[in-house]
């Protein structure tokens, strides 16, 4: 599974209609996660089937060989590309396999270390396929656990950042389309790399109205990160539409006279109005059905 367009519209329904949207990256993580468990563990049950002995070498053999992609050998490993990517500057493959090699050695000395001070534990993983059982000892188990719970970690940060860079423009356009600002008045392009800028990143989304761009910042994240809500209020936005808002977030965005809108609210998108009635927008207010509408316009900006 990926993150489809469906995906992207049942977040931003939700978000509109001031739910969780976080039920929708998690289904997401499960499935994958739960097709590579199962993927994985049947990689060796054939590699039994074919009479071949479950040890460390053909671990390392079988799940670290070069013919693998760069993910598979670093998650195999023990690692994830992007932890290589943060150690090394870099993460071509040869950097990832050396990498991993390395890792997958200190990993399994360290198991082993552990497997000798905790004598009294005894760990065996079996795998039952078609008749045939192969069983892990608490070395080997404890490798493959660990590679399960490395692959989660990678699904769970890739997914949520793909999913809040997906949704974040869709949601601003929905948001338009619902109180009809006409297309002119706004601007869902990308940032194009200016070198004679001092910061190079994407911009999220512009309204515009008498040759003035007011930035509107979408950061989809929960009270949990005030941090998040400090370093979008820095980069001086118009407009700040988030998940959820602390009371402190709020404060501060008045203060700055930013125009904030917090979805998980009740009714949370209707303050998506005040803003466009601040900078002169453009709209029609909104008093329609949401069951009704929404479905419409995210088949459209789709």
């Amino acid at each position: 599974m990926t993150l489809t367009d469906q995906i992207v519209k049942n977040i931003i329904t939700r978000l509109i209609k001031s739910q969780d949207y976080r039920i929708e990256i998690v289904n997401l993580i499960n499935a994958e996660f739960l097709q590579f468990a199962v993927d994985f563990f049947k990689k060796i049950a054939y590699a039994k089937l074919d009479s071949k002995e479950i040890t460390i070498d053909w671990y390392k053999n079988t799940f670290m060989d070069g013919t693998l992609s760069s993910d598979e050998i670093a998650i195999n490993s023990g690692l994830n590309k992007k932890t290589i990517s943060n150690m090394y500057g870099t993460a071509t493959k040869a950097v990832v396999i050396e990498a991993a090699s390395e890792h997958f050695e200190s990993l399994y000395n360290s198991i082993q270390a552990l497997v000798e001070m905790e004598k009294e534990v005894d760990l065996t993983l079996t795998i039952k396929m078609k008749g045939v059982s192969v069983d892990l000892n608490v070395s080997e188990s404890l490798i493959v656990i660990n590679t399960l719970a490395v692959k989660r970690a990678a699904l769970r940060g890739g997914l949520w950042s793909t999913a809040g860079k997906r949704a974040e423009k869709y949601l601003m356009l929905a948001l338009c389309k619902l109180y009809q600002v006409p297309e002119n008045h706004y601007d869902a392009s990308h940032f194009v790399k200016d070198k004679g800028k001092k910061v190079d990143r994407e911009i999220d989304f512009y309204l515009l109205n008498n040759g003035k761009e007011y930035l509107c910042e979408v950061k989809l994240m929960g009270k949990g990160n005030p941090e998040s809500a400090d370093a979008i209020i820095a980069r001086n936005s118009d407009v700040f539409v988030a998940d959820t808002l602390s009371q402190q977030n709020k404060n501060q965005c008045e203060e700055l006279n930013i125009s904030w809108v917090a979805l998980r609210e009740n009714d949370g998108y209707k303050r998506f109005k005040l803003p466009l009635e601040r900078f002169e927008i453009p709209h029609t207010d909104y008093n329609g059905s949401l069951d009704k509408d929404l479905p419409r316009i995210l088949d459209k900006l789709f």
